[in-house]
Parts: structure tokens; sequence; C-alpha cells
């Protein structure tokens, strides 16, 4: 884990100062935990994701929560349902549960965005796949190998309610 959080556990506030709580490596991105599920009674997960050009997803659901998303920088094309929405700086996207949907970085920079879940723990899915980061950024070479981490994303997923139901977003 790199860095440590702050929380006062008379009132149950939880500050995260940059760099502080735990960070994960998956999908060939960075996802930084601010807030999770033990954290907020299940209520609620909170991560700052970096991802880098290129990186898209597989059209899913998850049958156990709701996602929103935040972007900070990047351009990312997001499906929900039948609709594709592209999405830049400061867009926000409401993903209701059970919804399907797929995303796909664009362009030749990372993104930054932060995702939002509710009921909180699908981090502990991103926990499970990948490892732990050791810095704060992207992998590159030191994250897992597509060929090693995928065949965990079928393992792992089901019991998160993750159900991959289409192909993703076309380049």
């Amino acid at each position: 884990m790199v860095g440590s959080p702050t929380a006062d556990d008379s009132t149950g506030v939880v500050v995260r100062r940059p760099g502080e709580g735990a960070a994960t490596w998956a999908m060939g991105s960075l996802f930084e935990h601010l807030v999770g599920a033990e954290e907020t009674d299940g209520l609620l997960g909170v991560s700052l994701v970096t991802q880098p050009p290129g990186i898209a997803t597989p059209l899913h659901r998850h049958t156990h929560e709701a996602e929103a998303f935040l972007v900070l920088e990047g351009h990312v094309s997001y499906r929900a349902g039948d609709e594709t929405y592209e999405l830049d700086d400061g867009c926000f996207i409401w993903l209701p549960r059970s919804v399907p949907h797929a995303f796909r970085i664009r362009g030749t920079s990372p993104a930054r965005f932060v995702a939002f879940t509710a009921p909180g723990g699908l981090m502990g899915l991103y926990d499970e796949v990948g490892i732990p980061a050791r810095e704060r950024r992207l992998p590159g070479a030191d994250g897992l190998a597509p060929e090693e981490e995928l065949p965990r994303w079928g393992e792992v997923g089901p019991r998160y309610g993750l159900e991959v139901v289409g192909p993703g977003i076309p380049e």
C-alpha cells in the first residue's frame, strides 16, 4: 500500500490527501482508493482512476451496484444501453445498476476520472484481479501482462456481479 489514510474513528470522517490510501494496478491502469465500502458502511466506493489511451472494456453490467464517473482529463467514449456518449473534461455520467455499458479511452493522452459505486465494494474486484501499485503512475511493464490478467476477470468477476454481455466499442 502506498501512503496511509487519515480517518477519525469517532465520527467516521475520512480524508485522503494525494498519494494516501491503497492503489492498484489493473487493466494497464492505476486505481487509487479514495473511500471504500469498509469506511462507508457499504454505502459508497470512490476511486481516482488513470487509464492510458486505447484501454477499452467489453460491454458489461454490474448487478450489485450503480456507477458514476466524473471525467477530470482526457476523452472517453462511453456506451450506456444503446447510446454512445463522448465525454471530455468535466463531463459526468450516471449508470443505474445492471445497465450494460462499455468505454474506450480515446486520443493520445491518459484519461483521469473519479469513479463512484453505490453501494461500495467494487474496488475489491480490481484489487483481486490486479496487483498493489508500487507508485502512483500507470504500471507499464510493472503491471500484470494481459494474458495473465484477463483470465482472472472471468474467475473473480462473477462474485462481484460483473457480467460480460457483448463486445466493446470499436477503435
